[in-house]
């Protein structure tokens, strides 16, 4: 076992690297290996960069975390807390020093508020602020407060001392739901306030874990955020379209769509397109990576995507009505691709229902 793998003394514990905790816990360098070649096989990394993370992160130190919960309903914790391999992906707060967190943290009231203050200065300049919920400014920022302050005075205060901010969930990094129309709470995405740091935003109501573990673990080991899209996303894990991956994609390819939730074709597990799946306009990983151990996904349980990791998801709505061929709500177009695709689609679905009257007819 290599040296940034075995452990220290128990009283160097605060000062002991991600490997020597790791290898406390029992965790082998081969398994910790294979951990990170995963991570860079999701991240679209090189094969030979698995062996560079494992290194760098074993030798790293646990950055501070500070997670703040704003306009929220706890479901972006929920998901995180449901890292599918508890082996490796489960310890990932091992990865961090998590010295805020109010639904996770042992302490409560004054107590967590000094917790809170205490981590900001002994690391400032170099802690990741984690932010899930939407910012109230409404009323300068009444709307929602913590400890008699409010979410605006608290995300602006950390900011300052933050090295990098991750938006966790569709909430910080859009305004989610909250920010739907009439939006009475002036609810706002943490870039919408924060213009000073770097963000990285990974939207989804909720958010995948594992996109999160590969945030956090190139950090450790490149000391900065990965290659981002014009949303701020990750493109390891939002480049491309949920569509592009869909398991179902030969059926739409085929021009065979699911016409109710219950019909032959859904039981057959058709193309949900017509049944108002948004998955041609939706960047995630939800395909490849799933759910729960990677289950399943929304579209595979039988119900399209509502492309909720995109921006005013919630307002474009039409949940149940297929995407307008060449566009998508009231505004934003498809891309070249995805627009060929659903014409293609289109045009496929429209004979077979030709073929199929035909022979119906008996023509």
């Amino acid at each position: 076992m290599p040296d940034s793998m075995k452990p220290r003394d128990a009283g160097d514990a605060h000062e002991a690297t991600l490997g020597e905790r790791l290898a406390a816990r029992g965790v082998s360098r081969r398994a910790f290996l294979k951990f990170a070649s995963a991570l860079a096989s999701m991240m679209a990394l090189p094969p030979s960069m698995g062996l560079v993370m494992a290194q760098a992160m074993a030798q790293a130190k646990r950055p501070s975390v500070l997670w703040f919960p704003f306009q929220e309903c706890t479901g972006c914790t929920e998901s995180i807390t449901r890292s599918h391999t508890p082996t490796i992906e489960g310890m990932i707060f091992d990865m961090i020093s998590l010295d805020y967190h109010e639904t996770l943290m042992a302490a409560a009231g004054h107590q967590s508020e000094a917790a809170r203050e205490q981590a900001m200065k002994d690391n400032a300049g170099k802690y990741l602020l984690l932010v899930d919920g939407s910012v109230a400014t409404g009323l300068d920022g009444a709307y929602s407060t913590i400890g008699g302050q409010t979410n605006l005075s608290w995300l602006t205060e950390a900011a300052k001392g933050a090295a990098a901010i991750i938006a966790v969930g569709t909430c910080a990094s859009f305004g989610g739901i909250p920010k739907a129309n009439p939006n009475p709470t002036g609810a706002r995405a943490v870039s919408d306030v924060i213009k000073d740091k770097p963000i990285v935003n990974i939207p989804g109501c909720p958010p995948i874990p594992v996109v999160l573990t590969g945030v956090l673990a190139h950090f450790l080991t490149f000391g900065s955020l990965p290659e981002l899209d014009a949303l701020g996303r990750p493109k390891a894990f939002f480049g491309d379209t949920i569509h592009d991956r869909c398991y179902r994609r030969p059926f739409y390819d085929q021009g065979l769509f699911a016409k109710t939730f219950d019909d032959e074709g859904a039981r057959n597990g058709w193309c949900l397109y017509e049944l108002g799946c948004k998955g041609p306009v939706t960047y995630n990983a939800c395909a490849t990576v799933k759910w729960n151990a990677g289950t399943s996904f929304p579209i595979q349980s039988g119900h399209g995507c509502l492309g909720c990791s995109e921006p005013d998801f919630w307002d474009k709505g039409s949940f149940y009505k297929a995407l307008p061929v060449g566009q998508w709500g009231s505004a934003a177009t498809l891309g070249g691709a995805a627009a060929v695709g659903v014409a293609v689609g289109a045009a496929a679905a429209y004979a077979a229902r030709r073929r199929q009257d035909k022979i119906a007819k008996g023509d």
